[in-house]
């Protein structure tokens, strides 16, 4: 497809999996910074846009490899923020019983679906009490701490009551948390971290 200027180009975006590499680290290298940029713009990057520098940085083979970045074959929009039900809207399809909580990592609610206000308050508090743990470990050394949380009622481990998610956009954390199974390997999950980037300081802890 041509782009605006009469070129043939490719779109690239991220995938799921690549949004929880990218995303995924307080302190992003410059690999993951690179492929941040491709949730910058209001619609998908073309190849011309993100440049050689962003590709070489990024290791754009390696990334396809690891299924982190997707080739389109024409542009998509980012999603549309000013949605009074942004949020709600794309965390639903990430929990198998659409019930999810989107948490700043100082424990404000910034959104909630199919969770009653007090457990949606209780389950954002408890995000910041891991978001802090995350933090005491990683200045021992550990990074561990910084990946995924899940709680069992079933003994037998067969599948998580909550699950939290980290993600952190320009310095800001925010706590995914999710009912039941959870369902990262969704473009919703793309199209949250998309409008985080895209709505600036709307979705930061003091919004």
């Amino acid at each position: 497809m041509r782009s605006s200027t009469g070129i043939f180009d490719t779109w690239y975006t991220l995938t799921p999996q690549g949004v929880l590499h990218a995303f995924g680290s307080p302190e992003p290298d410059a690999q993951q910074k690179a492929l941040q940029a491709l949730l910058r713009s209001e619609q998908a990057v073309s190849k011309s846009e993100w440049g050689l520098t962003n590709m070489d940085t990024a290791n754009l083979p390696h990334a396809q490899e690891r299924q982190w970045v997707q080739l389109l074959s024409r542009p998509v929009s980012g999603p549309d923020t000013r949605l009074s039900d942004f949020i709600r809207h794309v965390i639903a399809p990430l929990s198998g019983q659409r019930q999810a909580v989107l948490a700043s990592d100082s424990g404000f609610c910034l959104d909630r679906v199919g969770v009653e206000h007090e457990e949606a308050e209780a389950v954002s508090a408890a995000a910041a009490d891991f978001s802090e743990y995350a933090k005491r470990q990683s200045r021992r050394g550990w990074q561990g701490a910084n990946r995924y949380v899940s709680f069992y009622e079933d003994s037998h481990l067969l599948l998580p009551s909550w699950s939290f998610v980290p993600i952190w956009v320009d310095g800001s954390g925010y706590w995914l948390a999710i009912a039941g199974e959870p369902l990262l390997n969704s473009l919703a999950l793309v199209e949250l971290v998309w409008g985080i980037c895209l709505a600036g300081n709307r979705f930061a802890p003091d919004f």
